[in-house]
């Protein structure tokens, strides 16, 4: 009895968090911002690490002037996950409008490393230069101070010690300075060039001095993560010669050739990752399984590659023959992640040619699979509008609603908006009008709170289309 009063409970604070949040979004939209920041702040009462509502809270903060709060919680978005992007977004264009310009742009270009695709992220970097290339050189207009965030990983102490103490700079091979720094190592750069700029701040401290203390702190973590790097690395060696025991050699071989079949992929020279991955093939089938007992699964993982390179190249007959042969190989193997790569790339494969119903079969099995919100969301999606192609709406609706409830539970914003559109377009062609309106509206809100104009011109156009029918 008690455990259903409790599970009564939960689903009561959802449902009301959920409600509260929803508000917040539309008095957002109305552009009343303090009763939005009432809506959001009461539902992260039930919730408080909600990254989506946090974020939400942050646009208000930023759109009545109260920046020091925006930055807050667009900061307080990334806690758990450096990488959401809508928090880096957020982030960026609180810094941005406290005319930080130079840390600004620094999460302006991680944003669009991570979504690229997003236009908020280009033309953020665009007005970030523009105030830079106006401000610098002021006495009074650069303010840089050494953020958190972008040194997270160095010890305040250390650099105190390091102060008093001055080391020689121990000399570093550029390649494994950018390896080790990672997504610091962009920075890093940023900091080298600022460094050529002759202002000062408005405290009257020389730029080059506040810059010169940035790099002293990417250089110390480059000079730890150096000795802890080899660790990793030796563990990931040590992985694939278990499985190679002759020697070392297949290992050492396996780990460039795959780079290299990569590299080419990734720079657009897919007959030469389809050439490379051959090659490699080669060798590997001659290779016996006491040499290599993972042997199955690299030629698998070969296939993969091949197949995808063939997908790029235009080949879809040849890529389904390669991913077919890594599924069969998965199989036998009972491989579940390889199993999932397999069918994700038959289902792309076989609905870029436009046979829908052979995409969903294979993306079906595949649901089973998934571990992340965010592939489920998409691939949920992607089902759905195979099912629209296929004229058959009362499943795209149902892939639709599902999928919407995936880009619930992650918080992505955009994929809600696509969700809430697909769920609208189905309802549209069932002759469901009102029904259709009510999802078109609800994805114009997340469109409106992605900024993106183009998906709010489309959206509204197709509301005034339904709105017609009704008349």
């Amino acid at each position: 009895m008690s455990e259903t009063n409790e599970n009564l409970n939960s689903q009561k604070l959802k449902c009301e968090f959920s409600n509260l949040m929803s508000n917040g979004k539309w008095l957002f939209v109305k552009g009343d911002y303090e009763n939005a920041i009432k809506g959001f702040t009461a539902a992260l009462s039930l919730k408080p690490d909600d990254r989506t509502c946090l974020v939400g809270r942050s646009k208000c903060y930023l759109k009545i002037g109260q920046l020091g709060n925006a930055l807050k919680d667009a900061e307080a978005s990334l806690n758990d996950d450096k990488s959401f992007f809508e928090g880096l977004y957020q982030k960026a264009e609180a810094l941005y409008y406290q005319g930080e310009f130079e840390f600004a742009l620094m999460f302006y270009d991680r944003g669009q490393k991570i979504r690229p695709q997003i236009q908020g992220f280009r033309l953020g970097i665009q007005k970030a230069q523009e105030a830079l290339e106006n401000s610098i050189g002021s006495p009074s207009s650069v303010q840089l101070e050494i953020k958190q965030d972008v040194l997270h990983k160095y010890d305040e102490a250390n650099l105190a010690k390091e102060k008093k103490h001055p080391t020689k700079k121990i000399s570093k091979n550029e390649k494994m300075t950018k390896e080790l720094l990672g997504e610091f190592y962009r920075d890093k750069k940023f900091l080298e060039d600022l460094m050529k700029d002759k202002g000062r701040t408005r405290r009257g401290e020389q730029l080059q001095d506040i810059i010169q203390s940035c790099l002293k702190s990417l250089d110390t973590c480059t000079e730890f993560w150096n000795q802890e790097k080899p660790i990793s690395q030796e563990r990931n060696r040590q992985h694939i010669q278990q499985k190679c025991r002759a020697s070392s050699e297949p290992a050492q071989f396996l780990l460039r050739s795959f780079d290299d079949i990569d590299a080419e992929l990734t720079s657009g020279n897919a007959e030469g990752s389809v050439k490379k991955a051959e090659e490699v093939m080669k060798i590997v089938q001659r290779w016996s399984e006491k040499e290599v007992p993972n042997k199955k699964e690299l030629l698998g993982n070969l296939h993969s590659c091949i197949g995808n390179a063939l997908f790029d190249l235009g080949d879809m007959d040849k890529a389904l023959e390669h991913h077919q042969k890594d599924l069969d190989l998965a199989k036998q193997c009972k491989l579940p992640e390889a199993k999932s790569r397999a069918l994700d790339n038959m289902g792309r494969t076989y609905a870029q040619i436009g046979q829908f119903e052979q995409a969903i079969e294979f993306w079906e099995m595949k649901i089973s699979l998934v571990c992340g919100g965010f592939e489920k969301t998409w691939l949920l999606h992607e089902i759905g509008c195979c099912y629209m192609e296929l004229n058959r709406y009362k499943e795209a609706r149902d892939y639709g609603v599902l999928a919407a409830a995936a880009a619930g539970e992650i918080g992505d914003g955009k994929w809600l908006m696509n969700a809430n559109v697909l769920v609208a377009q189905s309802e549209l062609k069932l002759g469901n009008f009102k029904s259709s309106v009510s999802y078109f509206e609800e994805a114009l809100i997340h469109a409106r709170f992605q900024d993106d104009d183009s998906a709010m011109n489309a959206i509204k156009k197709a509301i005034d289309e339904v709105k017609q029918h009704l008349r």
